[in-house]
Parts: structure tokens; C-alpha cells; sequence
């Protein structure tokens, strides 16, 4: 009997990924909710702004079936060069974030995590394919299928209308 190549996962909710710890989570865990998926760096001119927003989405929206799921990712200027347990600490004290923070990942190139390749694998138009900088914003609906994907420079408040219509809340 010959192996089946894997099959690409239709789905986010297909993958698993590590934990800041590098336990496996099963993304299904987050079956019917909306995904606000992000790469983060500690480094960024756009750390602070986008934390402190990150945090008051997650705030106002966890308890209505939304998400943060953060990927720090070192590829950009170098602007995520710690530890696993270094960025989480960063996270945790420096902005209080109560959000998932995972493994670091490379989100282009030969090494991309599967998460972002499953993310990237939708028609962007002007985006194309490879992620720009730190702080990309993916939007992935209840159904588990990516639905937006934002720029850099777009503050986390900016997809507010874009939480509440997923999630079905009066917009």
C-alpha cells in the first residue's frame, strides 16, 4: 500500500500548531469562532499601537466568539529576536495581553508554518502572496475559511466592522 500525500487542509480548524510552551494545539478548539490571526513582533514601530488595540478588540469581543491568535515571527528587521518565553513575558507584562501568544514562525519562504500557508492560499489580489511586514491581520470566519486579510498598517480597531460582521453583531 502506498502513503497518500497529505491533504491540504480545507479548513483552519485541519491544523495544529505549537504553543509558546511547544505543546500542540489543535486549532479545531476554535471551532465557530471568528479568528483574528496576526503576526507580532516586540520590535516594531508598530508594537505598541497594535498590542494596546489587539487588547481592547479581545476585551470587548472574547466574550462573543472572537479570538486573537498571535505568531511572533522574526523575518522582519529582526524586530522578534527573543525567546518563546521572553516574548510571552514581553507580551504578558509590558501590554497585559490575555490572547494566545504561539511559536515563532516564518510566514514566507521555504519555512513558512502551514497556518499562513493556509492563510495565503486565498486570492488577495494587490496583496499577492508573501506576507509584507509584521503585524499582517488575517480574518478567518466561523466556518474556519479566511475572509480578510489586512495590512500592516492597518490599526487593529480598523476591523472592528469587520469582527461585528462576523460574528453577527449589529454593526
Amino acid at each position: 500500500m502506498t502513503s497518500q500525500p497529505p491533504k491540504n487542509p480545507e479548513t483552519i480548524y485541519d491544523l495544529t500548531v505549537k504553543d509558546a510552551q511547544g505543546n500542540d494545539v489543535d486549532l479545531s478548539i476554535y471551532k465557530g469562532k471568528v479568528l483574528l490571526i496576526i503576526n507580532v513582533a516586540s520590535k516594531c514601530g508598530l508594537t505598541n499601537s497594535n498590542y494596546a488595540e489587539l487588547n481592547q478588540l479581545y476585551e470587548k469581543y472574547k466574550d462573543q466568539g472572537f479570538e486573537i491568535l498571535a505568531f511572533p515571527c522574526n523575518q522582519f528587521g529582526a524586530e522578534e529576536p527573543g525567546t518563546n518565553e521572553e516574548i510571552t513575558e514581553f507580551v504578558c507584562t509590558q501590554f497585559k495581553s490575555e490572547f494566545p501568544i504561539f511559536d515563532k514562525i516564518e510566514v514566507n519562504g521555504d519555512n513558512t508554518a502551514p497556518v499562513y500557508k493556509f492563510l495565503k492560499a486565498g486570492k488577495w489580489g494587490f496583496f499577492g502572496d508573501n506576507i509584507q511586514w509584521n503585524f499582517s491581520k488575517f480574518l478567518v470566519d466561523k466556518n474556519g475559511k479566511a475572509a480578510d486579510r489586512y495590512y500592516p498598517t492597518t490599526p487593529p480597531l480598523g476591523l472592528e466592522h469587520g469582527i461585528k460582521k462576523l460574528l453577527g453583531v449589529d454593526c
